[in-house]
């Protein structure tokens, strides 16, 4: 490997293998795997209209949404990790942005309502082909009306926080970024990957 820069993952056979695309969306036809002439990857290409079906990463967009000293949690009601502690967050959907993404969901799991502050975590969960995006967010209030998707919507001061109970490896590095960042008085953007 180069120096400079990190390795760039490669895709693997367990990961083609993986792939969501079965039957080309055109036409229904079995699609094949390999790499079309102008392209450097193998992709699902339908063998019948030559349709090229790309598979892409979903982003996650959400927010540490804050109250003081205190941070706002939201419990699992649905899989996976039900029953275990989230910050607000889910899938980002085609007609907004990463902000407007962010706040949406806030809203729909734990009915806060906030003040978008800055993108805070980047975070590239290659495994799975998502990328987790946090803003921090200042609580205008504190009343919640948690929805369907969340058991409770509570106050944590980072003392209090539930680690052992974290749902997502990213929302324990994007607090731990949090309160690092709010100790030294000065909040940063951090990008990183979880294995």
């Amino acid at each position: 490997m180069a120096s400079g820069g990190p390795a760039v993952p490669r895709y693997t056979e367990a990961m083609l293998l993986a792939s969501r695309i079965r039957h080309c969306r055109r036409c229904g036809t079995a699609i094949e795997r390999r790499t079309p002439p102008d392209d450097n990857r193998e992709r699902a290409v339908c063998p019948a209209c030559g349709e090229i079906h790309y598979e892409n990463p979903l982003n996650v967009v959400g927010t540490v949404p804050v109250w003081g000293e205190q941070v706002l949690l939201c419990r699992r009601a649905i899989e996976p990790r039900h029953g275990f502690w989230t910050l607000p967050a889910g899938f980002m959907e085609l007609g907004e942005s990463t902000a407007q993404g962010a706040a949406r969901e806030t809203d729909e799991e734990a009915g806060a309502r906030i003040e978008l502050q800055g993108l805070f975590t980047v975070l590239n969960v290659v495994r799975v082909g998502q990328v987790h995006l946090f803003y921090r967010a200042r609580l205008l209030d504190t009343d919640f009306a948690p929805g369907s998707e969340t058991l409770e919507a509570r106050l944590f001061h980072e003392h209090e926080v539930p680690w052992d109970e974290l749902a997502f490896r990213t929302v324990r590095q994007t607090l731990e970024h949090f309160f690092d960042d709010r100790r030294r008085g000065q909040f940063g953007i951090h990008c990183g990957d979880i294995a």
